[in-house]
């Protein structure tokens, strides 16, 4: 990872939202610890991990939330859509039910979510692909139709897991530099709202109480 983990130019919340089971928290296993784990259980609430990144000479550290797909917590993770500046969108390749879904996460995230968050759609379980039941053509239009970027992966494999977010978070990058150069040049101090961001839980309790187990 290079850079100490407390030394960052930029931080950036990352959500991964779609239903129960798609492979979100292996996703984030992959990229942030390189494991994965056949025998993953379902989130319960919302988990984080981090890890940082180099994008054109600086260093960005990701903040990753894995928020929990199972319809009973979904009040409890809205919140954690808040300060978020990009989510992937996942679901599996082999259900198209999950793929059904994202029409439906896709308006909960703009719905809660900041207007200028960057989202890529993420088909998930790309080594299945003998069981594949949502064409890639099918998901790409999708996503060209939304304005949302498009990918498959594999957690299990680590296909794409890297291009992934690196795609993501270097576009993020982009967004919140044009803006901060542009910013300067009208004679404004830079905002910093969209780069470091502080997320409140929604409960008293402390921050590492949800991130225990990670």
């Amino acid at each position: 990872m290079g850079a100490r983990d407390d030394e960052y130019d930029y931080l950036f919340k990352v959500v991964l939202i779609g239903d129960s089971g798609v492979g979100k928290s292996n996703l984030l296993s992959r990229f942030t610890r390189n494991e994965f784990n056949l025998e993953s259980k379902s989130t319960i609430g919302v988990e984080f991990a981090t890890r940082s990144i180099a994008v054109d000479g600086r260093t960005v550290k990701a903040q990753i939330w894995d928020t929990a797909g199972q319809e009973r917590y979904r009040a409890i993770t809205s919140a954690y859509y808040r300060g978020a500046v990009g989510a992937l969108l996942v679901y599996d390749i082999a259900k198209h039910l999950t793929y059904e879904n994202v029409e439906r996460w896709l308006k909960e995230l703009r719905d809660h979510a900041d207007g200028n968050i960057v989202i890529m759609l993420v088909g998930n379980k790309s080594d299945l692909r003998h069981l594949r039941a949502v064409p890639a053509d099918e998901a790409r239009a999708f996503a060209e139709k939304n304005g949302l970027s498009f990918l498959e992966t594999s957690a299990l494999d680590s296909t794409n897991v890297e291009t992934a977010f690196q795609t993501i978070l270097t576009e993020i990058y982009r967004i919140v530099s044009q803006k901060q150069m542009s910013e300067r040049q009208d004679g404004e101090s830079p905002s910093n709202n969209v780069v470091n961001i502080q997320v409140q839980p929604t409960e008293n309790k402390p921050k590492m109480q949800c991130c225990q187990n990670i």
